[in-house]
């Protein structure tokens, strides 16, 4: 069952998006280690590959639709940050840009009547919930840190705790 040419070039585009924010999270990690702060590194590491995982269900879906992938350019991720904070919320606002293409994406799967997509689009809002909730948990824990270096480091221990696997939540 092959999708409609507008959601091949939507899910196409998604594809390219993940593997944007892939890109921008390594980007991130890499700022942390010149700072000094693996944890962080770390986490935004594995961050990064949970981001190339998104990318790989969206083509694996196109692929098991009959549809062709089209793998689009990715820009060159920010570099430069100005403090953790910014960083983190960088992140955040990558999240919110793939929430609102996953809603973009699930209204035009839902004017197709394309319900063989619901599945793996469900599965991406409620993904999407949770990676923003905890990258704004972060934020508020930075915020509520302040200029305070010792418990950034205790954030960044934390955060360095996160395995291959578990997700950005835990």
């Amino acid at each position: 069952m092959a999708l409609s040419p507008r959601l091949e070039s939507a899910f196409n585009d998604q594809v390219s998006l993940e593997l944007s924010s892939a890109h921008q999270y390594l980007s991130f990690s890499a700022w942390f280690e010149a700072e000094g702060l693996p944890g962080m590194a770390n986490w935004m590491r594995l961050q990064a590959a949970e981001e190339h995982e998104h990318a790989m269900r969206f083509y694996r879906f196109l692929l098991d639709r009959n549809s062709k992938v089209r793998l689009g350019s990715i820009p060159e991720p920010a570099t430069d940050f100005d403090s953790v904070l910014a960083v983190f919320r960088a992140a955040l606002a990558a999240e919110q840009r793939v929430t609102a293409a996953i809603n973009e994406l699930y209204a035009a799967a839902t004017a197709a009547n394309d319900y063989a997509s619901y599945p793996l689009l469900d599965w991406f809002v409620n993904e999407q919930v949770e990676e923003e909730a905890t990258v704004q948990q972060i934020i508020d824990d930075l915020t509520r840190i302040g200029d305070a270096g010792h418990a950034l480091l205790l954030l960044d221990r934390e955060l360095g705790g996160r395995a291959a696997g578990s997700g950005g939540s835990e």
